[in-house]
């Protein structure tokens, strides 16, 4: 479906780029089908047009206007005044994918006053290396065959997991902010090796595997993670040690009350703005 569909970005941040990195790497689209629209940062769409060879633009008006899919990929500050500069040139048959933070389908469309289908999608930032755990739901005038593009648009940055828009909060504290989870505790991890005598580049290799090695026997496994963890243990053992230092300091409690504080804020963010 994407190799006829003509997609204009409006905003060139990060996300922007590895979406257009994604397509262009497996040859889902071609570089002709890509505009990028930007607020006022010339470089970045320099940048972009250098590297990846699609098409930017300076009228947002007409790049919109000759587009079949749009990507809202600017800062959430910046969504009300860019959807308004365009507003009076979508139509119905665009599709719109919105990868804003906070911002839900009904929020676009109120915005764009259009009922053409809007659809959410959630990222992280590990769709920088194609490996994002991304989340997608569809707004009122959303079709099967919308989600199916959307699907097929993302999947391009990792994979896809469909869900109800009301999900969408949890998604954001979980997969969202999750990577930076896993940095926090790879870091601890590895100040402990490096105190213990490995090198930076040693420990960061070991990470690295035994990290992959434990999701992978996760994704394989119908066991529960307890029974994971706990096939690592023996009485006495060096994993037992390290668990009852844990365990004492509450770790896991406090990173589930840390996701849920993510979620909260999540939720907050989304919260309509007060008129003042």
């Amino acid at each position: 479906m994407l190799s006829r569909q003509r997609i204009t970005f409006i905003g060139a941040g990060a996300m922007a780029e590895a979406i257009i990195s994604g397509l262009l790497a497996d040859n889902r689209v071609s570089g002709e089908q890509i505009t990028v629209v930007n607020k006022n940062n010339d470089e970045r769409l320099d940048h972009l047009e250098k590297n990846y060879g699609i098409k930017t633009s300076k009228d947002k008006k007409r790049a919109v206007a000759d587009s079949d899919l749009l990507i809202l990929a600017m800062k959430p500050k910046d969504v009300d005044e860019a959807l308004e500069s365009i507003q009076p040139h979508i139509r119905e048959h665009h599709v719109i994918f919105s990868v804003l933070a906070g911002t839900t389908t009904d929020d676009i469309a109120r915005l764009v006053d259009v009922d053409c289908p809007v659809v959410r999608v959630m990222a992280n930032t590990s769709a920088k290396v194609a490996a994002s755990a991304s989340a997608i739901s569809g707004g009122r005038h959303a079709s099967a065959k919308d989600i199916d593009l959307a699907a097929e648009l993302f999947s391009a940055i990792g994979t896809i997991t469909v869900v109800p828009e009301e999900k969408m909060n949890s998604v954001t504290g979980v997969s969202g902010s999750g990577p930076a989870y896993f940095y926090y505790l790879l870091e601890g991890l590895q100040t402990a090796a490096v105190e213990a005598g490995l090198s930076e580049e040693e420990s960061k290799a070991l990470l690295i595997q035994t990290m992959e090695g434990a999701a992978k026997r996760w994704s394989q496994s119908s066991e529960s993670l307890r029974s994971l963890y706990e096939e690592v243990m023996s009485p006495g053992g060096t994993t037992e040690a390290a668990f009852s230092v844990l365990q004492k300091h509450t770790v896991q409690e406090h990173l589930t009350t840390g996701t849920k504080a993510a979620i909260d804020r999540s939720i907050s963010l989304g919260q309509p703005k007060k008129q003042v």
